[in-house]
């Protein structure tokens, strides 16, 4: 249900936001990876899933109920650690909370006959605002540097969620060939390396300069 692979490559969005501040607070680092955990990684797919009835897998295990409260409790400690920084130190942090937080159900949940549920917004707020919470977490501001890694990474969650998107459509047929000269076996494996290529290469770039952070002044 965590789709692991993006989940970890949002987190890592958050960490590589936190890596170009240069006074680096190392509990924010992990609050913001924590935050997006519990936001992404539990409540938005828990919407994804009432949003999505019928098409997702894990919406037939579980009932609405039960996903309802694995969104509302995700959500609700996402946003008291969140509350906590924004009251003591990042108050700015509040501008991405709210904005987030329309996401999290207008995309999921499909609001406004769909309008949001697209791969533009979708690069926007699982890959553009994860960098820029990172940042101002530890900031409370923006940087022209921060804004221009914000928008790289948006690129890649694009890249992602179009190569996403027909790589579902192709697993969930119904035989899948088994030979591998076959255009939509061909196609299905072409497709999970760029996945895989994509959420590993941005995991280890967030953790590449957090080790820099750590050891690479040393």
């Amino acid at each position: 249900m965590l789709f692991l692979p993006y989940t970890g490559m949002v987190i890592s969005f958050g960490v590589i936001g936190s890596m170009l501040a240069y006074d680096l607070h190392w509990d924010r680092v992990a609050a913001i990876a924590l935050i997006y955990a519990l936001g992404l990684g539990i409540g938005a797919h828990a919407l994804d899933a009432l949003g999505s009835r019928g098409r997702k897998p894990w919406g037939e295990i579980f009932s609405p109920r039960q996903l309802w409260l694995l969104a509302g409790c995700s959500l609700a400690a996402a946003y008291l650690v969140a509350a906590y920084y924004m009251i003591h130190w990042v108050p700015n942090l509040a501008v991405i909370a709210l904005v987030e937080g329309f996401f999290v159900f207008a995309y999921n949940l499909e609001w406004f006959e769909g309008r949001y549920h697209s791969d533009g917004w979708f690069a926007f707020s699982w890959g553009f605002l994860p960098v820029l919470a990172g940042y101002i977490i530890q900031t409370n501001t923006l940087s022209f540097p921060a804004f221009w890694v914000a928008l790289a990474m948006a690129l890649f969650s694009l890249v992602e969620i179009k190569a996403s998107r027909p790589y579902k459509i192709l697993k969930q047929r119904s035989p899948i060939p088994k030979d591998p000269q076959e255009a939509d076996l061909f196609l299905i494996n072409r497709l999970e390396a760029i996945l895989k290529s994509v959420s590993l290469g941005t995991i280890a770039l967030g953790l590449g300069l957090l080790l820099f952070r750590l050891f690479g002044r040393v």
